[in-house]
């Protein structure tokens, strides 16, 4: 069995990630008050601290996983035979992907029989971590780490991948929003309704005013995309579980979609740097992105 790999932005559940034998999840860093700590928190009550951080003020920089890492992270795997699937946070959004592009040609010239297989995604949070876990579920099925990275690829437009996120100013700072927009927006509250383009870029679709309808927006999008209630879903949340719970049980009111099969996680650092406390996220498989 080869081993599938991934990066601490696939923001999985703990428990559904545990569920998987031979899955690694390689983290990315952030800095924050001048310590700088990798994206591998699990605990709640760290997580709440963290986004209370945020709220207060704390300003969080990340960064991505070098090449140097991951040629050490993949070096074992090609030295032993073993395949290696590796699937990246969207090249749209980070250089990760790029980072493990350049170490496996490093691989490769030192070991030139290795098989890895490296996916970019184009996806982020738990819509990269859905990606895993049918990567996963493909291995299981007997597919080889050259066909299961072929289906991802023919399949990465499926995963529909959309979100909304409670305070503006985050996306400001990150050059998503212009000042003004995010001035406006807040003191109207303007909620927009984002969503993660065929390019794997982060897209402003559509605005509405109030956290409410922004949430019923996000819930929305299954039925537009003629999404199967059979599937498994993913609700990624900054900090904000009420507000994932209220886009769950919309889903299972409108939708008829199974609240066993939906399942919540958080928007890691690295991501909640960016998208700030009060995002939440839906991703799931659509007839496309949307």
């Amino acid at each position: 069995m080869y081993t599938i790999m991934t990066d601490s932005c696939c923001d999985l559940n703990p428990r559904v990630a545990a569920g998987y034998e031979k899955l690694v999840i390689l983290p990315l860093s952030y800095t924050i008050g001048g310590e700088t700590y990798a994206d591998s928190m699990t605990d709640p009550k760290d997580v709440h601290a963290y986004y209370d951080r945020l709220r207060a003020g704390e300003v969080s920089t990340t960064s991505q996983i070098t090449p140097a890492v991951f040629y050490e992270a993949f070096e074992p795997y090609a030295r032993s035979g073993e395949a290696l699937l590796c699937l990246q946070f969207s090249s749209a959004l980070s250089g990760t992907y790029g980072s493990a592009c350049v170490a496996r040609d490093m691989i490769l010239e030192a070991y030139p029989d290795a098989a890895i297989e490296v996916v970019d995604t184009l996806a982020a949070s738990a819509g990269q971590g859905l990606m895993v876990c049918d990567a996963a579920e493909n291995r299981t099925q007997g597919m080889d780490v050259r066909e299961n990275a072929a289906w991802l690829r023919e399949h990465a437009q499926s995963y529909a991948q959309w979100f909304t996120v409670d305070d503006l100013h985050f996306l400001k700072r990150g050059g998503r929003c212009s000042p003004s927009s995010a001035f406006f927006g807040s003191m109207l509250s303007i909620k927009p309704v984002l969503h993660v383009s065929e390019e794997g870029r982060l897209v402003a679709r559509s605005k509405v005013r109030g956290r409410r309808q922004a949430l019923r927006a996000l819930a929305q999008k299954f039925g537009e995309l003629e999404a199967s209630k059979d599937q498994w879903v993913f609700i990624s949340h900054g900090d904000c579980e009420a507000d994932a719970l209220q886009v769950k049980q919309e889903l299972v009111d409108a939708y008829g979609c199974d609240p066993e099969k939906i399942v919540l996680s958080f928007v890691g650092p690295v991501i909640g740097s960016h998208a700030g406390p009060g995002t939440v996220a839906l991703f799931f498989r659509g007839k496309d992105r949307g």
